[in-house]
């Protein structure tokens, strides 16, 4: 669908793979044919900071910002971040997140209190939730370094575009350059789809 545009919300802590994943969600939309935004702001990222990406895509877009309530998916490398970038996302938009829980630098300076349980918080508002241990994941698949890629299999039938071209895309990539990892990605992909259906907090269980 050329006709709307689309707002994409990716958030996470340094390090977590947030800047390559946004890249990826941009350079497909873009061989899409669609007219693409992305803006980036990394609170010391390599220190394990706060990390968050803002991706925009449709028949004409003017600015890469989306503004609050306005994103149609929230994709949370860590559930903390997930739950603290919540006011962005539309009420009929889903979160997709990551259970890991890591504590920012915020944290430990005073700035931000870790919440006790941000996945439960996040469902207790509505919203449309999925949740699953990314990490597990490709830790079963033998390499911590794929969790991005788990990430965007899992959001990859939320997107306006067939979730193939994704994959293929991401596939494609690492067989220019990294061909030895070109099939473990394919792998983390489809597993990552799989999870994003079946590790669901609907709107009914929530309520």
């Amino acid at each position: 669908m050329l006709d709307r545009i689309t707002n994409i919300l990716v958030v996470g802590i340094g390090g977590q793979g947030v800047m390559t994943a946004a890249e990826m969600l941009a350079r497909t939309a873009l061989s899409q044919g669609y007219d693409v935004k992305k803006t980036e702001v990394a609170g010391m990222a390599q220190r394990g900071g706060v990390v968050s990406s803002h991706v925009r895509f449709g028949p004409r877009v003017y600015s890469p910002q989306i503004d609050a309530g306005e994103a149609d998916l929230l994709i949370g490398f860590e559930a903390a971040e997930a739950l603290r970038w919540l006011p962005y996302l539309r009420p009929t938009g889903v979160a997709m997140v990551n259970t890991l829980r890591i504590a920012p630098p915020v944290v430990s300076v005073g700035l931000y209190d870790y919440p006790l349980d941000p996945i439960g918080e996040l469902a207790a508002t509505g919203i449309e939730v999925h949740a699953f241990d990314a990490g597990a994941i490709a830790e079963q698949l033998g390499n911590l370094k794929l969790v991005n890629t788990i990430m965007l299999g899992a959001i990859s039938d939320y997107l306006p575009f067939p979730a193939e071209v994704l994959r293929e895309s991401i596939v494609e990539g690492f067989r220019a350059y990294k061909p030895k990892l070109a099939d473990v990605n394919a792998q983390a992909f489809d597993a990552g789809r799989e999870a994003g259906h079946v590790k669901a907090v609907s709107r009914q269980t929530a309520a």
